[in-house]
């Protein structure tokens, strides 16, 4: 059952509608108005370890109106060296970093982070250095995902996290695992996808990247997926997947979570994940200042010890300590298994419950934790996570 109290009533919302709305498009990979970078992944692909160190160059490119300085760039590896401009970039001029990875670590993937400190900045910017080194391996082993011809590394791509009024790209290394040039197209693509190959055609036993690019609209929230289907020389394939590779390597991520039904062995599409929240990057200090704060009474929901095929009816109290109306764009869950009723707005000094049924029908023995990822209009915390954990017998 839902519950509802105020704590006072509220006459009037100390902003106006229209005073919250962005007055322009957010451009991408601008931080706090001030510095714009032309990337903050750079992928390697596939590399050899006997390829030695690589390189990769971020450009800093100073958009606001007085001096910046990168003061520091800290590496989350001693396998990275990093170079930076220390001098003062100017309104418009740009500077660069340049880190370089060793390389001489053994095959494996790696994901090395850069953090940024930028003087008109307030938070560090981080940045990755992603890739895949080798000791020795056939195409059809670095790509154990195959439609047709077409070699891929999995069949989701993960696009990380953006900003409404954003539009957020990136690419991945595909392969032509044929021994004649192919053409590669996508059909049936989800709107707000965009998805390029260069260079296209791709060469017999050679590697293109698939450049992707999202637009973020306001239809959707939080955790989405976007699919397309591959046309190789025009034509769709089903997916095969290398069995030697394991299937989480090739497939969705599950925590506690149930697959993506879509993807996979078997299926025709490819997908590419992104996280989509609210973008508060033109509000003032002030509209932030009065803006909702919400603040659950507890994040975790522990529902004891229950026998398989219990349906738990796990409750949040969730209070609005802000000075606007809280909403709760849309609440993720990492399985099906859930349902959340719908949560309405919620006053200022207001509090509300919001309430999951979660079904435990078929799921092995043991503890048990579902995560609840909810995308909110609260400037200070526009994601909050709640748990609901406990014991199946």
């Amino acid at each position: 059952m839902k519950r509802a109290f105020c704590i006072f009533t509220a006459i009037a919302f100390l902003l106006a509608p229209s005073a919250l709305q962005a007055q322009a498009p957010d451009k991408e990979n601008v931080f706090d108005g001030a510095v714009r970078l032309d990337k903050t992944v750079h992928d390697f692909g596939d590399i050899m370890v006997t390829d030695g160190p690589v390189s990769a160059t971020f450009t800093l490119t100073n958009v606001s109106g007085s001096p910046s300085v990168i003061y520091n760039v800290a590496s989350s590896c001693g396998c990275t060296s990093v170079e930076w401009t220390k001098k003062p970039l100017k309104t418009g001029e740009s500077g660069t970093v340049k880190a370089t990875y060793s390389n001489d670590e053994g095959g494996y993937p790696f994901d090395k982070t850069l953090t940024i400190y930028v003087s008109s900045v307030k938070q560090p910017i981080v940045v990755h250095l992603r890739g895949e080194s080798h000791e020795k391996m056939s195409l059809s082993q670095m790509y154990p995902v195959r439609f047709g011809q077409l070699g891929m590394k999995s069949v989701e791509i993960k696009a990380g996290n953006m900003s409404q009024e954003q539009q957020k790209s990136g690419e991945v290394s595909v392969a032509n695992l044929g021994t004649r040039p192919v053409t590669i197209g996508f059909s049936s693509v989800s709107e707000g996808l965009e998805l390029k190959v260069s260079p296209n055609p791709v060469p017999a036993g050679g590697v293109s990247k698939l450049k992707y690019t999202i637009t973020a609209d306001r239809d959707h929230w939080g955790k989405n997926m976007y699919y397309a289907v591959p046309m190789v020389n025009g034509k769709s394939f089903k997916a095969v997947v290398n069995r030697s590779d394991e299937r989480k390597d090739v497939g969705t991520e599950a925590v506690t979570s149930d697959p993506d039904p879509l993807l996979g062995d078997g299926s025709e599409k490819i997908g590419v994940f992104a996280v989509i929240k609210e973008n508060f990057s033109s509000w003032t200090k002030e509209q932030k200042d009065n803006g909702s704060q919400p603040v659950a009474r507890e994040s975790t929901f522990s529902f004891g010890r229950v026998k398989a095929g219990t349906r738990v009816e796990a409750s949040f109290s969730i209070t609005n300590k802000g000075k606007s109306a809280f909403k709760a764009f849309k609440v993720d869950s990492e399985t099906r298994r859930t349902t959340v009723a719908p949560f309405p707005d919620v006053p200022p000094g207001c509090t509300q419950d919001l309430n999951v049924t979660f079904d435990t029908k078929g799921l092995p023995s043991g503890e048990t934790l579902v995560v609840l990822t909810v995308m909110t209009n609260s400037p200070i915390r526009p994601i909050m996570n709640l748990f609901i954990t406990g014991w199946i017998e």
